[in-house]
C-alpha cells in the first residue's frame, strides 16, 4: 500500500510539473529536461509513468477534462449553466485546469490529438440540451445538436479572449454574459426566470465541487 501510495504522488508531481512547463512554454518548447527539474524525479520514473512527452501532454489534459462535474439540478439549463460557471472558475483557479487548455488550443502541438476535451464538451453539452428540451425547458425550434456546437464554439472564444487579455481574471463574469445572450433565445420564459446567474452560485459550487 506505501509503495502504490509513493507511485501515485510522483505521477501526481509530474503531472502538475509538465502543467506548470505546458503552460509556461507550450507543447513544442517544453522540454522532459524542465519538468524532470521541476518535479524533482528521475528520468526512470516519469517514463515509468508516461512512456513520451505526447503521453504526459494527453496526461495533462485529460486530468483536466472538461466539463467538470456539477451537481444535479431539477433543471438541466441550470447544469448547463453551473458547468460554464465551474470550468470559468477554474481556469481562473487551476493550474492544472488551465494547461490542458492551452494544451488544448496549442496549434503547434504537431501530432497530439487535441479534440478529446472539444468532442466530450459537445456530447455533454448535447446531453443536458436534449433533457432540457424533453423536459420542456426549451423552445420548440431549439436543435440541441446545433446549440451545443454554438456553446462549445462561444466559450472556447470567450476564454481566448480572457486568458489574452486578462490571464482568465474577468472569465466567470464573461461566462454570465454569454449566457445572458444565448439563454433567451433557447429558454422558454418560466425557466429563463427561474435560473440562477449569479456570480454568488459560481462560489457555491467552487465549495462543492473541489479542483484538482
Amino acid at each position: 500500500m506505501a509503495k502504490q501510495d509513493r507511485a501515485i504522488r510522483t505521477r501526481q508531481a509530474i503531472l502538475m510539473a509538465a502543467a506548470e512547463t505546458f503552460e509556461k512554454h507550450g507543447y513544442q518548447a517544453a522540454t522532459i529536461t524542465e519538468i524532470l527539474r521541476v518535479a524533482g524525479v528521475t528520468k526512470g520514473a516519469l517514463y515509468f509513468h508516461f512512456p513520451s512527452k505526447e503521453e504526459l501532454a494527453l496526461g495533462v489534459i485529460e486530468a483536466q477534462d472538461p466539463p467538470p462535474p456539477t451537481p444535479d439540478q431539477l433543471l438541466k439549463l441550470q447544469e448547463l449553466v453551473d458547468m460554464g460557471m465551474l470550468f470559468s472558475h477554474r481556469l481562473h483557479t487551476s493550474l492544472l485546469t488551465r494547461a490542458g487548455v492551452r494544451l488544448s488550443m496549442d496549434q503547434q502541438a504537431q501530432g497530439l490529438d487535441r479534440t478529446g476535451p472539444f468532442l466530450r464538451w459537445q456530447r455533454t453539452t448535447h446531453g443536458l440540451l436534449a433533457q432540457a428540451k424533453q423536459n420542456g425547458e426549451l423552445l420548440p425550434h431549439v436543435n440541441p445538436t446545433e446549440t451545443a456546437d454554438l456553446y462549445v464554439a462561444a466559450f472556447t472564444g470567450i476564454q481566448a479572449v480572457s486568458q489574452t487579455l486578462t490571464n482568465y481574471r474577468d472569465l466567470e463574469q464573461r461566462h454570465i454574459t454569454l449566457q445572458r445572450h444565448i439563454l433567451p433565445s433557447i429558454a422558454t420564459p418560466s425557466i429563463l426566470t427561474a435560473l440562477d446567474l449569479s456570480p454568488e452560485r459560481t462560489t457555491r459550487l467552487a465549495r462543492l465541487t473541489p479542483a484538482h
